[in-house]
């Protein structure tokens, strides 16, 4: 009985979950990535840069059923962004030449849609086009989805789950966001973003329809100060000086919908981020 393989270029936390979970249910995956040392243990670990001319030829012979991509920026500059969106979008499709996978999947961000004052979003809502950094995933997405490939975008947005990272920390310092501007905010834990992937790759070895882009997002938009004051009640701190953090102080954000997501047949485990800061608090998420 063939088993199914799994390509994931930019093999980081997501990736490594991603492939976890799969090699448990019998998968073969690749995984390629610049530090083969950090590899998880089950996968055929790979050597490659994405956003090097070539720097992917390396798949060439590997002809997976399903490739996941999980870019990151090089750097936080404008080039950094087209370095590790536009450029690894290039070098992969290159790669794969004319070998066609059941499936790709390519993880985005919501910050690629132009809303910022609080209405909410769909997959079919405007993009950005003042964002240069935004522009530049959206253009690594159009690559993709223009190409002869049969992809799915996923915009995954606040992605938390970490211990200790830095909006926690932040808050255990006592410092939360001002009251003013309000900010709507979108979150997932990071294990409904490698569940929700696991779910795609196997529906796409399954032949299930899928869709070209999904929203990767829980339930319930929330305000930041709402979040920010949740925790802080849940670690048991007294509130204490407000910051003005970087990028928010006029945009008010936006409200996304996971309406595709859930019809696809997913579950969140963690719906809202009451349920997932919860159990990241408790020590039982992973």
């Amino acid at each position: 009985m063939k088993r199914n393989s799994l390509l994931i270029v930019g093999c980081g936390d997501l990736g490594a979950r991603t492939g976890a979970t799969l090699i448990t249910e019998g998968w073969t995956v690749h995984g390629v990535r610049r530090r083969i040392e950090a590899m998880p243990a089950g996968f055929s670990a790979h050597r490659g840069d994405y956003t090097a001319p070539g720097g992917l030829d390396l798949i060439r012979a590997l002809r997976p059923d399903t490739v996941l991509a999980t870019f990151n920026p090089a750097d936080r500059s404008l080039a950094g962004y087209r370095a590790g969106f536009v450029d690894g979008a290039r070098n992969l499709l290159d790669a794969l030449s004319g070998h066609r996978p059941a499936r790709v999947v390519f993880v985005s961000s919501t910050r690629v849609f132009a809303e910022s004052n609080g209405a909410w979003v769909d997959e079919s809502s405007p993009l950005s086009e003042a964002d240069e950094r935004a522009v530049a995933i959206v253009e690594a997405e159009q690559l993709m989805c223009d190409s002869a490939h049969d992809v799915s975008v996923v915009r995954f947005a606040g992605i938390y789950g970490q211990p200790g990272g830095r909006m926690l920390a932040r808050i255990a310092r006592g410092e939360l966001s001002p009251a003013s501007p309000a900010r709507w905010t979108n979150r997932i834990h990071r294990e409904d973003c490698s569940g929700f992937l696991c779910h795609l790759l196997r529906s796409a070895v399954e032949g299930h329809p899928l869709e070209p882009v999904y929203i990767g997002v829980d339930d319930q938009p929330a305000m930041q100060q709402e979040v920010e004051h949740w925790l802080a009640r849940e670690l048991g701190l007294e509130v204490g000086a407000e910051v003005i953090l970087p990028g928010e102080h006029d945009a008010v954000g936006k409200r996304c919908r996971n309406l595709l997501m859930r019809a696809s047949g997913y579950r969140l485990r963690y719906p809202d981020f009451r349920s997932g800061y919860g159990a990241l608090l408790s020590g039982s998420a992973s």
